[in-house]
């Protein structure tokens, strides 16, 4: 049966952001969500309830641009921060909280949710977990398909520079993100299938339907996917950035990417998916290294520093991001590179203060004021 896809403007761009509602007091999660909606009287367009109710998920419109992105992530953020101040709560955003326990979570009212944790049990109540999830829009199916198996080769520079989960219910997971391990573990979750065109997709979609593993393409929770309602490709591998800063920058690396690919795809030139052996080890490398994984290259097994890699693509896109509007965002990822990520900031805290709730606190500074927060 065929699939429609929605075709969306070119290359556009949308932004979902999961954020963590925590006690002013002890730093904990908190079950606020119920209390800031009916505060705002209701969910909004773009501001919405998740799994449990110590997250909230904010998300944009449709953007042409990196600075569109960050007024409309700005605008949400700035609502939720006053309505959260008035119950006596506060924000932060990465992948995990460093000591709150997923047990202690409250499911969030919804069928839908309800129907998750009756088929995945305690897979998913430990998803006690926060995603940053960037859509790209797509001409067309066979466009989306093209420019998803290209990206298929960057999920783990994305995940690098994102990761923010090296902690998990107060320990140190020995990984830079815990949060992709825990996710994975979801049946229609981790590495994408790999498919070679839109009727291979489409054919997939159908037996998933009709053996009632999916009732839609929302029970596909894929590091990346096509979302044939949206008319997008949806990137979902990446941990909740600590800041705002370090999310539009990602967002800038992202639009530029699809903008490569792009114009690779105009001239007839199609960028074949890596075997799935090479996108499965080079997403734990990432997971478990971040920037200092050494990643696979090639079938014969040539390796390179994950951090080359990225600065080897910095210099190739800078140009392609001056001409999109997104120079300034784009090249602070080098900053990311030279003083590095949440991850390494997270554990500077704790090597400084021995405690996780500095790094708690840590992590709610840089959420207010936007910025990562540096240790010389």
């Amino acid at each position: 049966m065929p699939l429609e896809f929605n075709s969306s403007s070119d290359l556009s761009l949308g932004v979902e952001l999961e954020l963590q509602i925590i006690d002013a007091k002890t730093k904990d999660l908190v079950a606020g969500s119920p209390a800031i909606f009916e505060r705002l009287g209701g969910e909004q367009k773009h501001i919405k309830p998740e799994l449990v109710q110590a997250m909230i998920e904010i998300s944009t419109g449709i953007c042409e641009t990196v600075r569109e992105v960050q007024r409309d992530l700005e605008m949400q953020m700035n609502t939720l921060k006053q309505v959260s101040q008035e119950l006596g709560y506060t924000l932060a955003s990465a992948g995990s909280h460093p000591f709150a326990r997923y047990a202690d979570r409250i499911l969030y009212p919804a069928e839908r949710y309800r129907t998750l944790i009756d088929r995945n049990q305690w897979l998913a109540r430990r998803l006690m977990i926060f995603g940053l999830h960037i859509h790209v829009g797509m001409r067309d199916a066979e466009h989306a398909m093209a420019m998803n198996n290209a990206m298929l080769h960057y999920l783990p520079h994305l995940l690098a520079l994102s990761a923010s989960s090296p902690f998990w219910q107060g320990k140190d997971t020995g990984l830079a993100s815990s949060r992709i391990t825990i996710f994975e573990a979801l049946p229609t979750s981790g590495h994408p299938c790999i498919f070679q065109s839109w009727g291979e997709f489409e054919a997939f979609y159908d037996s998933m339907i009709a053996s009632k593993s999916i009732q839609s393409i929302k029970d596909i929770w894929w590091d990346l996917r096509p979302h044939p309602d949206y008319g997008t490709v949806e990137i979902r591998v990446c941990d909740t950035p600590a800041t705002l800063e370090e999310t539009v920058s990602l967002v800038a690396l992202t639009q530029c990417l699809y903008h490569w690919f792009d114009q690779q795809y105009k001239e007839g030139k199609t960028i074949a998916p890596p075997p799935y052996w090479i996108l499965r080890e080079n997403k734990w490398k990432a997971a478990r290294y971040g920037l200092e994984a050494e990643i696979i290259l090639n079938e014969r097994g040539r390796t390179n520093l994950l951090r080359s890699e990225i600065e080897w693509l910095l210099k190739l896109l800078e140009p392609l991001s001056d001409s999109l509007g997104c120079g300034r965002e784009f090249r602070r990822i080098r900053t990311m590179l030279e003083r590095g990520c949440s991850y390494d900031r997270q554990r500077a805290v704790y090597a400084r203060e021995g405690t996780f709730l500095a790094v708690a606190e840590s992590l709610i500074d840089e959420f207010w004021s936007g910025k990562p927060v540096y240790f010389d």
